[in-house]
């Protein structure tokens, strides 16, 4: 392996961990010496990187470090295109068309080798169920959940009957025949899963929940025993 790519590798691993990791869980990861690492990281440093830690505690990556036009593997390079192939035929429209856009600015800076490579992808995607009803609403509920706001739906229930709720939404998920949107429901005092198919009408406010999205995930996930993705 590369200096350059060895750094470059470090920095992805730096990322992947929101919490200060110890150095030699760092080096085996990345598959040097703990000596390299140190060394790696004043290098890393030295070149702007803010990376917060000493020998014996730990580190982590301060968010802003921008790095030059990335190379990727060829196994990163199909799942970049598988992933953005699944979003643009099982998502929403708006989100469909993001996946797209944003596969076509990674070409754009990739080397010419590489671009063939995105191009030209064999995985591909089958032919799935047709999108449930409730779709059109999904760019709503992700800018609700964006910015942090009370939704006010009408839902109905497995069984039909209706009802109101005030939610704040924190999360959205895709399965293959339905989408899910998470949330705390005030009627019911509690974390509350709402088919997007059953949502009725929906309406976004202006009043911020209480709570931070992210505290509500973390609680949620140990609730429900989900794993971080």
């Amino acid at each position: 392996m590369s200096r350059s790519q060895r750094l470059l590798d470090l920095i992805q691993v730096l990322r992947r961990h929101r919490r200060p990791v110890a150095g030699a869980a760092l080096a085996d990861e990345v598959g040097v010496s703990l000596r390299t690492l140190y060394r790696d990281i004043e290098t890393l440093k030295a070149q702007g990187a803010h990376i917060d830690g000493e020998a014996g505690v730990g580190y982590v990556l301060r968010p802003g470090f921008m790095l030059p036009p990335l190379m990727f593997s060829e196994e990163e390079i199909e799942a970049l295109v598988l992933g953005s192939r699944w979003v643009a035929e099982r998502a929403d429209q708006p989100l469909g068309d993001a996946a797209r856009n944003a596969l076509a600015k990674i070409g754009a800076v990739l080397p010419d080798d590489l671009r063939a490579g995105l191009n030209a992808s064999s995985l591909l995607i089958g032919p799935g169920e047709a999108l449930a009803a409730g779709d059109t609403e999904l760019a709503s509920i992700r800018d609700a959940i964006r910015a942090e706001r009370k939704m006010q739906i009408a839902y109905a229930d497995g069984k039909g009957s209706p009802s109101r709720r005030t939610i704040w939404p924190f999360a959205l998920a895709f399965f293959d025949r339905v989408r899910v949107v998470v949330a705390w429901c005030e009627l019911r005092d509690g974390y509350r899963h709402f088919r997007t198919d059953r949502i009725t009408a929906l309406k976004s406010t202006a009043k911020r929940y209480p709570r931070r999205r992210a505290a509500l995930l973390k609680e949620w996930r140990a609730l429900e025993g989900v794993p971080e993705q």
